[in-house]
């Protein structure tokens, strides 16, 4: 009966120590118990590689853009490079099918048509003079008729002339051949971004300031695309976590104070709640009921200001209270 009474008393002795836990001590309202939390980053390669840089260890502080790891990039690099001189090439048969001729073949073609347009005036001028001179007699009419198709052959050589040096000035290439090597650069140009982009992967940086909480591979080893190499805890992802019943929700909401103190921690340590549970939980289990309601309790998340990582530790217990 002894060593019942004492492991009945032992149990109860739990219970109670639980229930102080959770709910507020008597003499101390609107006080709890609660922990801190924190939202790792856990940082990872996008494409599989052997790691040849992990120069960050577990306790470093980072700052944002600092190297975390780093993979063999070789292949990358080659591939960027053979794209790139594909692009340039590409860049240049464009460059030549929109290109108009050579100088020396548009100076010819423009002398010619200068040459065609003297003629050309010279013959009107014959004409014009072979129609006064056959009104007077003076010419016959068979050398007018020569004169007028002189002058017609003259025009006909001028328009030939132009056209040539329209297309010595026009691209060299054919509107179908011009379109179709412009789709070949855009292609290439796309297969560069695509291998810049796997070449930048192959450095991770810090995507912002925090602390290395661990470290998951070492030098040499090969992880897997997404498989984390570092995780990485940003001051402002520390949590502050307790639950409170539903008496207080009234006061306990988004945007309000409240006061935190932890052991070996400075005095006015303060946060804001950031998240209220829409859902109430059992500690310990009971049924809803009118006479029960008060044992439910809600889960409130709080956000340190200013957050501290020096001071605060994930799983660290605190003590919250609302502030006056």
């Amino acid at each position: 009966m002894k060593t019942r009474a004492a492991l009945l008393l032992v149990v109860l002795a739990a219970a109670a120590g639980g229930l102080w836990w959770w709910f507020p001590r008597a003499g101390d309202a609107n006080v709890w118990q609660g922990y801190v939390d924190a939202a790792f980053v856990r940082i990872g390669p996008p494409l599989q590689g052997r790691l040849t840089q992990v120069p960050v260890k577990a306790g470093d502080t980072v700052t944002a853009g600092q190297l975390l790891f780093a993979q063999d990039d070789v292949n990358d690099a080659a591939s960027r490079d053979e794209i790139a001189a594909r692009v340039r090439e590409a860049e240049a048969r464009l460059a030549n099918l929109q290109a108009a001729g050579r100088d020396a073949e548009i100076a010819q073609a423009e002398a010619t048509l200068a040459d065609s347009n003297a003629i050309l005036q010279r013959t009107a001028t014959d004409f014009a003079r072979a129609e006064t001179l056959v009104k007077t007699q003076s010419m016959s009419v068979q050398r007018r008729d020569q004169a007028r198709a002189d002058m017609l052959s003259a025009a006909a050589k001028v328009q030939a002339a132009e056209a040539i040096l329209a297309l010595k000035r026009s691209p060299t290439g054919r509107a179908q051949e011009i379109g179709a090597q412009i789709a070949v650069l855009a292609e290439n140009r796309a297969q560069l971004a695509q291998a810049a982009w796997r070449l930048a992967q192959r450095q991770m940086v810090a995507p912002t300031a925090g602390l290395i909480s661990d470290v998951y591979a070492r030098l040499g080893e090969t992880p897997n695309a997404g498989v984390p190499v570092v995780s990485l805890l940003p001051p402002e992802n520390l949590l502050i976590r307790f639950f409170a019943p539903e008496t207080v929700l009234p006061l306990l909401h988004s945007g309000v104070r409240i006061g935190v103190t932890c052991d070996a921690c400075p005095s006015g340590l303060t946060a804001v709640i950031s998240f209220v549970s829409p859902r109430a939980e059992y500690t310990p289990p009971v049924i809803y009921s009118e006479a029960t309601r008060t044992k439910l309790v809600y889960l409130i998340e709080a956000r340190p200001t200013p957050p501290d990582i020096s001071v605060l530790k994930p799983g660290q217990p605190v003590t919250v209270r609302i502030l006056p």
